[in-house]
């Protein structure tokens, strides 16, 4: 019950927090501190996202469609690499520096030539967002491999298991928790990758519908569509959490205590 209590109580004071931003955000507004084209209010923004909301709810049907397709197969090239790298020491000494370079690249850089490369179909935007996604899954993954409990895994091979039955019985169950704190990081990337990449080429998608509000200097709308895409990414990583829960219910201590 006491658990309970603060959880709503932590979510109050975000709730006070956020309110009260905006409320100093439509002062500031009203008070003319800032100019209207440059800083819209609050009820501004909400007036355009509810104006223009079909047009956005199909540029956004666009960019999860590519977030969602590029996430999956982040996840599946996160987790082989960090499979390889578990298995094989040599690969792993290989893999793990170029990995960390790979991220260093900024993703506005890499978009212009995968575009140049492959055109301003969906290929691109796809392989942009597995860039993108699949870094936290292998790091996360790899590094939930690496922190089981030894001494369950001197047991499993004591008693005479495979690679395969270790991994299949400690190691992957092990790292399930850093599985999905990683998929929370890369569900929010999927997002941003899809918007980065529909800036630089594309036809429909939330980037198109940013370049084109920003070049008529719709403010507004800008502000809009900043919030939606916010929500999404906050959505998805609610959604990562809740998959968690129902995957996981042996190690949901806190939410049993909380139902009960």
């Amino acid at each position: 019950m006491m658990k309970k209590l603060q959880s709503i109580t932590d979510k109050l004071y975000s709730i006070t927090a956020i309110g009260l931003l905006v409320i100093l955000w439509q002062a500031v507004s009203l008070a003319q501190l800032v100019p209207s084209f440059m800083l819209p209010s609050p009820v501004e923004v909400v007036r355009a996202f509810l104006r223009d909301l079909p047009l956005l709810m199909m540029h956004a049907r666009v960019t999860l469609f590519e977030a969602f397709l590029g996430l999956m197969l982040g996840i599946v090239l996160g987790f082989v690499i960090a499979l390889l790298m578990d298995l094989l020491r040599g690969l792993r000494k290989a893999l793990y520096p170029l990995l960390v370079v790979t991220q260093t690249v900024p993703t506005v850089a890499i978009a212009p030539l995968l575009v140049l490369w492959f055109g301003y179909g969906i290929f691109p935007k796809v392989v942009l967002i597995v860039l993108t996604t699949f870094f936290p899954i292998a790091i996360g993954l790899f590094d939930g491999f690496q922190s089981v409990d030894p001494d369950a895994v001197n047991l499993m091979r004591s008693m005479g298991a495979s690679r395969m039955q270790i991994f299949r019985h400690i190691k992957l169950p092990g790292a399930t928790n850093s599985f999905f704190a990683a998929l929370k990081i890369s569900a929010s990337y999927s997002i941003v990758g899809a918007v980065i990449s529909e800036w630089l080429g594309g036809f429909t998608g939330l980037g198109v519908y940013m370049t084109r509000v920003i070049k008529s200097y719709s403010y507004d709308k800008m502000f809009a569509v900043i919030f939606l895409i916010s929500g999404i990414s906050l959505v998805l990583m609610a959604l990562v959490k809740f998959l968690h829960r129902r995957m996981t219910p042996w190690d949901q201590p806190e939410a049993d205590s909380n139902e009960s």
